[in-house]
């Protein structure tokens, strides 16, 4: 990586991904608690992603609660640097092309 801010905001992504997520609450967020205390919480549908291997914060398969949701979030950051990177990428070949 060319620009050290970049890959020094990508590695503090990374640690805080990884490690802040250990510390999260396993409290339920404001809109579930809200909707736990109107009494709409039990109407909800399932997600059609519920099934997926990164559903609900965590890593399918693995029991560890804390190590789930921070590996989790390790795979959630770097996909979505590795996405942002390669459209960057094409799109600076694109102009560049375009000149």
């Amino acid at each position: 990586m060319k620009n050290p801010l970049v890959a020094a905001g990508l590695a503090l992504s990374l640690v805080l991904a990884g490690g802040a997520s250990y510390y999260a609450s396993s409290q339920p967020d404001g809109l579930e608690k809200v909707a736990g205390d109107v009494g709409f919480l039990d109407s909800a549908k399932a997600s059609v992603v519920e099934d997926s291997p990164l559903a609900g914060y965590g890593v399918t398969g693995i029991e560890n609660e804390r190590i789930s949701g921070g590996l989790a979030g390790v795979i959630g950051v770097a996909s979505t640097a590795a996405i942002s990177f390669g459209l960057f990428y094409a799109l600076r070949r694109f102009k560049k092309d375009k000149s």
